[in-house]
């Protein structure tokens, strides 16, 4: 008992520092801190026309900001879980995303502590499987609508471009989008012309869109149109400027993408490796590992194994990550 407490407690001294190294390393650097400082500066007392049009260009993303970040930073995380809900697209609740959690935790609680007959066990499994698996399913079906969504963006900013140029305006050529495109890009679309209807303004029926999806591609298409109707300028051009943008934008996404896969797919074997050959052994001879679920220690060693497998993969996750 003596020998399981200093592990736990020699696991947790090392999870801390860890966790305070991080947090010490991973700060604000102060030399893009004092560039931000000089670039304000510049801005403020410049008389450059380009250097006026960036100033206001920060000015509007600055007051632009989602409320989607509010949201999810707040106390409450029923209003977060509720808009990751909306996001998906699909008619999901908040009350049947809670049930089939609480069930599939339930269910495999009672199972795991059938077959093994430990408790903590079961509860642990119950709890990440339950938790674990409809939040990977919302996050998939969350990726899978935005990439339709960022995948047609160019084609309906180049539909309103046409529409533009035709003599259009704005709203119309918004609702030429939504009646042509399919898929997300033409649901969104309408739901922004069937706000400025019931007599709401672009900018706030825009937002609503832009809070909802918080995607940076939808955000620079609100931020154009924000732009352009304080400074002026040829909208159409603007938005073709916008749209080729776009898709150099994608194109980068996929080559970052076809570069990093290799590096991918060696992290998801080494990170599913070790749980494949305990399974593999506990099917051939359960005998073997039968004591892995009663002994404390071996409980305690495969936690701390756990926390450094989850590590890891933190840590290779962040390595093949690229932001554009």
């Amino acid at each position: 008992m003596t020998s399981m407490i200093q592990l736990l407690i020699l696991a947790t001294g090392l999870m801390l520092a860890m966790v305070l190294g991080y947090a010490a390393l991973s700060g604000p650097s102060a030399s893009k801190e004092g560039g931000r400082r000089l670039q304000s500066v510049r801005f403020r007392h410049s008389d450059s026309a380009t250097d006026k049009v960036e100033a206001q260009y920060r000015k509007t993303l600055a007051a632009r900001k989602p409320r989607v970040m509010q949201i999810a930073g707040s106390n409450s995380r029923i209003e977060a879980l509720e808009l990751r809900l909306r996001r998906t697209g699909k008619k999901w609740t908040l009350a049947q995303y809670l049930y089939v959690s609480g069930g599939m935790a339930l269910t495999i609680m009672v199972l795991v502590y059938i077959k093994t007959g430990a408790a903590l066990l079961g509860l642990g499994a119950g709890i990440l499987i339950g938790g674990g698996v409809p939040h990977f399913l919302v996050n998939r079906a969350i990726k899978k609508r935005i990439a339709a969504f960022v995948t047609r963006l160019p084609d309906a900013l180049d539909l309103l471009v046409r529409g533009l140029r035709s003599g259009l305006p704005v709203t119309e050529t918004l609702g030429v989008v939504a009646s042509e495109l399919p898929g997300p890009i033409g649901e969104e679309f309408k739901m922004v012309t069937d706000r400025i209807k019931v007599g709401r303004t672009m900018d706030e029926a825009l937002q609503d869109t832009a809070d909802r999806l918080n995607l940076p591609e939808f955000n620079f298409f609100c931020i154009t149109l924000a732009i352009q109707r304080e400074t002026g300028g040829n909208l159409s051009e603007t938005l073709s400027n916008l749209s080729d943008v776009l898709r150099k934008r994608a194109q980068m996404k996929l080559k970052i993408g076809a570069m990093s896969s290799e590096s991918k797919a060696s992290a998801y074997i080494v990170g599913a490796l070790p749980f494949i050959v305990f399974v593999l052994i506990y099917m051939i001879n359960p005998a073997y590992l039968g004591k892995f679920f009663i002994d404390e220690r071996l409980i305690v060693t495969g936690l701390g194994g756990l926390i450094w497998l989850g590590l890891g993969a933190f840590i290779m996750s962040k390595m093949i990550s690229f932001e554009i």
